[in-house]
């Protein structure tokens, strides 16, 4: 008989807070004497650009802190693969002490990312072979963008699987797919016996068995640490699996926990702050519609269209006079959004601002998660360029009555494309996503320009050449 504990993540999004703990309680169960093997496994997302540690550094903050809790593998999350430029994402593993598996992301020429492997096998003290998968969710339309190649679960397991074939015992997937996509795995490919999986945020205390193969998530943030026992038999095989979570609130903090974790955001912030971006008149002093406007001009100029839209509910802190540094803006705009050119015929424009409209009071007030959003409530749409007449229910693009036949192109965001709210735009809409850069960025360039910081520095953080 043989007896593994499987340790596991998903969904840590850099809420340092919780890495403390987390890491003691890692440290502590992989010394456990009454089990055979302990495995520690990670399933995406363990970063995320709102943080300010993480934004200064690229993630290596995250890369950091995370070799301490000694990962037997992980697998690359959304957060991870698309809120990142290219360049970003080939250098984040440069000082990993862990492997990336990772079998359906490729670069744009087809080859394997060379801090990744698609599959790994872990051969434990009584020689059962154990066979990890990672998987990442399929989005096409931000990846390729960004200059990847992503290739669809049902094509990577059914290449994948065949060469593994006749080498393990044991098959565990590490996904970053969401749990309806997980279910879908564990339907169609009953020979894998765990998937450890993120994405969707689910918490599932004793996991979930599907077909017979089980799914754990430990819902999100670190709330929760997943602890799952497998036994095996003397021929290697596996005769249960016990899913648990172990709840973070209730590990032990020390003295000092507190002051670490401020000093956490405290070392961003200064390194934010030392990037000056632009000196703002008198008029975007608290006043969030100025911000409002100014980044319709923003993400209109690189998308390169007259027409744009954003919602009030994406600025959490308003501009300020003077001098605005990364920090003020990743402060007001932590999102990792990027902006989308969408082409509309004048008939589907109308019907775009309709929704709009339609829904305008319901999402003032609108609580949102997820969808890269890092704000509470969606709030007001903002138009650029685009009137509505409530009475007559006519739609004005740069003072016309909109010509049903005509096409237009508007700035939006990749958010707009995925919330429910305006289903013309992914329905019907032309949409190029734009990249590397996402929202902050792109709003930031656009005021170095229109008002620029005449310091020592500027807004790259390079000496200027005044």
């Amino acid at each position: 008989m043989e007896k593994i504990r499987i340790l596991h993540t998903n969904d840590l999004h850099s809420h340092f807070e919780h890495f403390l703990k987390i890491g003691r309680y890692l440290h502590e169960a992989q010394q456990d004497q009454t089990v055979d093997e302990v495995l520690t496994f990670d399933a995406g997302d363990f970063m995320d650009r709102s943080h300010p540690l993480t934004d200064a550094t690229f993630g290596q903050a995250n890369i950091k802190l995370m070799n301490a809790f000694h990962y037997d593998a992980i697998t690359i999350g959304n957060n991870e693969g698309i809120s990142n430029s290219h360049e970003v994402v080939e250098h984040l593993f440069d000082h990993a002490q862990f492997p990336v598996v990772l079998a359906n992301l490729r670069e744009e020429d087809g080859s394997m990312p060379h801090w990744a492997t698609t599959q790994k096998i872990i051969k434990t003290k009584k020689g059962t072979r154990i066979a990890l998968i990672g998987l990442t969710a399929a989005y096409p339309l931000s990846y390729q963008p960004n200059h990847w190649q992503v290739k669809m679960l049902k094509e990577t397991m059914d290449e994948v699987l065949p060469e593994l074939a006749g080498h393990y015992d044991v098959l565990i997937l590490l996904t970053h797919v969401g749990l309806n996509m997980d279910c879908f795995l564990a339907q169609n490919y009953p020979q894998i016996n765990l998937i450890v999986g993120g994405h969707s945020h689910d918490l599932l205390k004793q996991g979930k068995q599907v077909n017979g193969v089980w799914i754990v998530q430990t819902g999100k943030w670190g709330n929760y640490v997943g602890n799952t026992y497998l036994q095996l038999n003397d021929n290697h095989q596996v005769e249960r699996i016990s899913p648990h979570v172990e709840p973070t609130s209730l590990m032990k903090a020390q003295t000092g926990d507190e002051e670490t974790i401020l000093g956490f955001r405290k070392c961003g912030k200064e390194i934010l702050t030392r990037t000056k971006v632009a000196n703002l008149p008198e008029k975007y002093e608290d006043n969030c519609e100025a911000a409002i406007q100014v980044s319709l001009d923003a993400i209109a100029a690189f998308a390169g269209t007259d027409l744009a839209m954003l919602s009030s509910g994406l600025f959490l802190t308003p501009f300020k006079k003077g001098v605005l540094t990364k920090y003020d803006l990743q402060r007001a705009l932590p999102h990792s959004m990027h902006v989308v050119r969408s082409t509309l015929q004048g008939s589907d424009l109308w019907r775009l601002v309709m929704e709009i409209e339609k829904n305008r009071h319901y999402l003032d007030h609108f609580h949102l998660q997820g969808m890269s959003f890092r704000g509470k409530i969606f709030g007001q749409m903002y138009y650029r360029q685009i009137k509505f007449d409530p009475v007559s229910r006519v739609v004005f693009v740069n003072g016309k009555e909109v010509d049903p036949q005509q096409e237009y192109q508007i700035a939006v965001l990749d958010h707009y494309v995925l919330v429910p709210f305006f289903p013309t735009l992914a329905i019907v809409g032309n949409n190029k996503f734009l990249f590397p850069q996402f929202l902050r960025e792109v709003v930031g360039n656009y005021l170095a320009q229109k008002y620029p910081y005449q310091g020592s520095e500027n807004h790259d953080g390079k000496p200027s050449a005044n």
